[in-house]
């Protein structure tokens, strides 16, 4: 079962955030952050979620102390502290998610589900939808029992999209991270890339790529693929 540690200073809120996650997760507890390190060293710990106001050492410096020392666990800001300059202040400390106070329960566990599924793949270097798989070392997928090579360039772009279902990609964030901000292609690159992998695919069930008009382009992982 995964193991998440709830770093909150009010009695109350961990409580109830323990009993809303309990079903789904092994929940530990501390009230701040020095009690959150102490757990750490002894537990084994898959996400972290935050809040910012506590005592003996707050939300943003644990999370700075943390990711100083190389610790990339997922972590969600939780806080009743919600303006623009304390999101930035989150973020910046590397945070990877921020939500504010009241909870709303069944948000909080979608977003853990995305934390833990980009960590999973970032992990093992492997995307599994369903019947369908990538393997980052290898540049293959594999597919109706098949392993297929694919182009560099053709893997680097479906590896993006599916890492992150749903998402919608302008066409120049995949220019600039998958052909390079100094790149001259264009895009009717990107077109024909995803036109490549369509016709690769035809008769995959397990997701689509699907094109927002104006915007850029998703991966919709259908139901048969969960």
């Amino acid at each position: 079962m995964v193991n998440i540690l709830v770093v909150e200073d009010d009695d109350a809120v961990r409580l109830l955030t323990r009993a809303e996650l309990g079903q789904q997760y092994h929940v530990e507890e501390a009230a701040n952050g020095l009690e959150a390190l102490e757990v750490l060293a002894h537990k084994h710990i898959d996400l972290l979620i935050v809040d910012i106001q506590m005592p003996e050492m707050n939300g943003y410096e644990l999370i700075r102390t943390l990711r100083e020392n190389k610790d990339m666990r997922p972590m969600i800001i939780l806080t009743a502290m919600n303006t623009a300059a304390h999101k930035k202040e989150g973020f910046a400390s590397g945070v990877d998610d921020y939500m504010t106070k009241p909870i709303d329960y069944e948000e909080l566990n979608w977003r853990i589900e995305a934390l833990l599924r980009r960590a999973k793949i970032s992990n093992e270097q492997k995307i599994v939808i369903g019947g369908f798989s990538m393997e980052r070392n290898s540049f293959e997928a594999v597919w109706d029992d098949q392993r297929i090579s694919l182009p560099a360039k053709e893997f680097e772009l479906l590896y993006k999209l599916l890492s992150y279902p749903g998402e919608i990609f302008t066409k120049q964030q995949l220019m600039d991270e998958i052909w390079g901000m100094d790149s001259e292609a264009e895009y009717d690159t990107i077109k024909s890339h995803i036109s490549r992998l369509r016709n690769r695919f035809e008769g995959c069930s397990e997701f689509e790529l699907v094109a927002v008009r104006g915007l850029g382009y998703k991966a919709v992982i259908n139901e048969n693929g969960k």
